[in-house]
C-alpha cells in the first residue's frame, strides 16, 4: 500500500474541483490510502468519500500560520511517512512543502496551470481565443506523472441518492412536486457578479410562477442582509445564507433542479452533487477551464465581445468601464435558460 498526500489549499471552488479526480483515483486505486490537505473548513467536502480517503486541515490562522507553521505542518506530515506528494496548487506556501518532501527523498509532481497560455486568452491585443485543459485534467495529468492515470468518473458525493435534508424541513418545507431553485448571485470578484438589481428582475419573473420555490444562497453579514430583504419581497424566496453549515447546504443542494450562479463556488458545490447549473460569466470565460463539472456549456449565459475574457478570475478593472459583459445579459435570457433546464 502506498501512502498519497494530496495538497490543494485556496478558495472554496478550486477545492471542490478536486473532488471529482481524488474520488476517481481513490476508486480505481483501493490498495492505496489518500490524505487531502486542504483548510480545516473543506472537511465536508470530503466526508462521503471512499473509505480509502481522509482529510487533514490545515489551521492557516494559528497552528500553521506564517513561515513556522509551515515547518509545524510539513513535521507533522512528515510523520505519516508518505510515498507520494501532489501539489494539486503550485503556489509558495505548497512549493515550499513539496520541496522538503523532495529533499527527502519523496515522489513529487505538481500541476503545470496553463499561465502563459491563460494570458493569451486574456489579454487585449492578439487574443487567443480557445478552449483550455480544465482544471480536471491538470490535476489527472499531475497523478499521470506519478504512476496513476485515472479515468475520470464521479457522479456525486452521494453516489446515486440525494443529501438527507429531514432537519431542514421546519426550513424549507416537503420537496413535493414543486420545483426548487437555488439562486446564488455573488461572487469574490466584481467580474463576476451580475448586477443585482437585474437579478432582482430574474426573481420577480421566477416568484409569480406558482410551482417553483426558490433558495437564495451567500454568506456573511453583507449578502445575507441582500438575501434577507429579497425574501421579504418575493414569495415562494426562503433566504438560507448564514443559517446553514456545510452539510446540510450540501444535502440542500442536492435536492434542487437547477441551481443558477455565478461563475463561482456555488456552481462547483452544485456540480459536486450533480445538480446543473446555469451559470453566469462577464469577465470570465468557460474557455480557462473552470467550468463546473459535467456542466453543459450550452447552459453557460455570456455574450461575445472582443474584449472578453479580460480576466481569468474576475479581479481586474473593467476595460470598458462599463462591464458591457453583464450588462448586456438580460433577465430575461436568465429565465429562458433556467426554463429549458427544468423538468
Amino acid at each position: 500500500m502506498a501512502k498519497i498526500l494530496v495538497i490543494r489549499l485556496s478558495a472554496i471552488g478550486d477545492v471542490a474541483m478536486t473532488i471529482p479526480v481524488i474520488h476517481s483515483l481513490a476508486v480505481q486505486y483501493p490498495q492505496h490510502h489518500i490524505t487531502v490537505l486542504s483548510r480545516k473548513g473543506m472537511s465536508a467536502f470530503f466526508g462521503y468519500m471512499p473509505e480509502n480517503v481522509s482529510f487533514w486541515g490545515m489551521d492557516e490562522k494559528e497552528r500553521h500560520k506564517g513561515f513556522g507553521g509551515l515547518n509545524r505542518l510539513y513535521k507533522e506530515l512528515r510523520a505519516c511517512h508518505f510515498d507520494y506528494i501532489v501539489d494539486f496548487h503550485d503556489v509558495l506556501r505548497t512549493m515550499y512543502l513539496r520541496t522538503l518532501f523532495r529533499l527527502e527523498g519523496k515522489k513529487v509532481a505538481h500541476i503545470n496551470k496553463g499561465r502563459r497560455e491563460k494570458k493569451a486568452l486574456i489579454r487585449q491585443q492578439g487574443k487567443t481565443l480557445v478552449q483550455l485543459k480544465s482544471s480536471f485534467q491538470r490535476y489527472a495529468h499531475v497523478l499521470e506523472q506519478l504512476g496513476f492515470p485515472i479515468r475520470l468518473e464521479f457522479t456525486s458525493i452521494y453516489g446515486n441518492q440525494k443529501g438527507d435534508i429531514s432537519s431542514l424541513l421546519p426550513l424549507t418545507g416537503e420537496k413535493g412536486k414543486d420545483i426548487w431553485i437555488g439562486i446564488a448571485p455573488f461572487a469574490t470578484h466584481k467580474g463576476k457578479i451580475y448586477p443585482l438589481e437585474k437579478m432582482k428582475e430574474v426573481l420577480g419573473i421566477l416568484s409569480r410562477k406558482s410551482d417553483l420555490k426558490l433558495f437564495l444562497f451567500g454568506g456573511g453579514k453583507k449578502e445575507t442582509d441582500i438575501l434577507s430583504n429579497w425574501e421579504k419581497q418575493f414569495p415562494s424566496t426562503i433566504c438560507i445564507a448564514s443559517k446553514l453549515n456545510w452539510d446540510t447546504e450540501l444535502a440542500l443542494i442536492s435536492q434542487l433542479d437547477v441551481m443558477l450562479s455565478m461563475d463561482s463556488s456555488n456552481m462547483h458545490i452544485a456540480s459536486m452533487v450533480g445538480i446543473p447549473v446555469v451559470s453566469i460569466w462577464g469577465a470570465t470565460h468557460p474557455y480557462a477551464g473552470f467550468m463546473g463539472w459535467k456542466q453543459n456549456e450550452s447552459n453557460a449565459i455570456q455574450v461575445d465581445l472582443p474584449c472578453r475574457p479580460c480576466s481569468i478570475f474576475g479581479n481586474k478593472p473593467c476595460f470598458r468601464n462599463d462591464y458591457a459583459c453583464l450588462q448586456s445579459i438580460t433577465p430575461k435570457m436568465i429565465v429562458e435558460h433556467i426554463e429549458k433546464v427544468l423538468p
